[in-house]
């Protein structure tokens, strides 16, 4: 495997950029044993593909680390938490050695102006919209690296909470309708004129929500682009990435919020030019085949996965429409984000047309 297919990082955005000088002696205070001596100039690069936190590399001679740390702008209080994050994913590791492991975490903000930690590289392969370039898989090639996926998704659904310590880390009974809550009411605060269509989605949520759930660790990010895949065999995972939305919650819906960033090959034009990873790769599987298949190896049978599918398209819609209301404010100038409104629009639409779709 060529090295032209590992993941890279970008220069750093003119307003994301980092003071390399207070970091770099804050690294050597508090993790001078993992850097290389003489460890030579701290050079730092931004992996520039998310819409949430900011994620750097940070390399020096011989090293490669990863720093995460919450955007600028005003934010929910439980959002960008770099702590839970950190501590979460520490806790995990040893049960689901899938997760990079993690080095430092800081609470001082005067370091670099928001909390953030630190974690060990993980080299390999990230398929973003695209496989990249140099890396071509034939469609048993696809379909085999999308069956790993879903088994890791299953295996993450499957970690014992109590022998990692990780019960604590939510509520957990309840998931459910607290999600729900959760979701309207940060869509209503962060609703802009723009947007439209979503109390119909929010009143059918409330209900048609199941009557019993499931609690387990649910990543709720789940995607092709969060996996990091071995350069000598893509179709392998060796790492997940992005546990910012981890929590204990119903394995269901963690697929649900999965499906509604799977673009298939059948889907409409603007579905397909939102696509964020390339599950629309010949011998991918479709929407309805990943619930098939996912209900079969758990032994869970759902008669109507309507509920979880609309609850990920409006999550999803409200993620969305957070990132758009920082733009539209100002408190942002990245200017990916400036149709994100016709994307929430969009995705609003979907949910009432599954809706539709129920029998009456």
């Amino acid at each position: 495997m060529t090295v032209d297919v590992l993941d890279k990082a970008s220069e750093v955005r003119d307003e994301e950029t980092l003071p390399v000088a207070a970091l770099d002696a804050w690294l050597v205070e508090h993790i001078k044993d993992e850097l290389p001596q003489p460890r030579g100039e701290l050079k730092v690069t931004q992996y520039t593909g998310g819409a949430s936190n900011w994620t750097y590399r940070l390399d020096y001679d011989g090293l490669a680390l990863v720093l995460r740390r919450p955007p600028a702008g005003t934010k929910a209080k439980s959002a960008h938490d770099m702590g839970r994050e950190y501590r979460l994913q520490k806790k995990l590791r040893p049960a689901f050695p899938y997760v990079p492991n993690m080095l430092a975490h800081c609470t001082d903000e005067s370091v670099i102006g928001a909390e953030f930690y630190v974690m060990e590289h993980v080299s390999g392969i990230i398929p973003r919209r695209r496989f990249p370039k140099g890396l071509e898989l034939s469609p048993e090639q696809a379909r085999q690296l999308n069956l790993n996926a879903l088994d890791k998704l299953i295996e993450l659904h499957q970690v014992d909470l109590d022998s990692t310590g990780l019960r604590s880390i939510a509520k957990g009974a309840g998931y459910t309708e607290r999600q729900i809550n959760g979701w309207c009411g940060r869509y209503q605060k962060a609703k802009t004129w723009n947007v439209f269509g979503a109390e119909p989605v929010m009143r059918w949520l409330q209900d048609n929500k199941p009557a019993t759930e499931t609690i387990c660790l649910t990543h709720n990010d789940f995607r092709l682009d969060n996996l990091i895949l071995d350069p000598q065999q893509p179709t392998a995972i060796i790492g997940i990435l992005d546990w910012e939305l981890a929590t204990l919650g119903n394995p269901l819906m963690d697929l649900g919020n999965a499906l509604a960033y799977w673009i298939e090959a059948g889907d409409d034009r603007i579905a397909r030019a939102t696509k964020r990873q390339p599950s629309d790769y010949p011998g991918m599987l479709t929407r309805q085949q990943i619930i098939e298949y996912y209900c079969e190896k758990t032994g869970v049978n759902v008669d109507d996965f309507a509920f979880y599918e609309v609850f990920g398209l409006f999550r999803l819609a409200v993620i969305a429409q957070q990132i758009y209301y920082r733009y539209h404010h100002k408190q942002t100038r990245n200017k990916t984000f400036k149709n994100f409104w016709f994307l929430v629009n969009y995705l609003l639409w979907r949910c009432r047309r599954r809706i539709a779709q129920q029998p009456k």
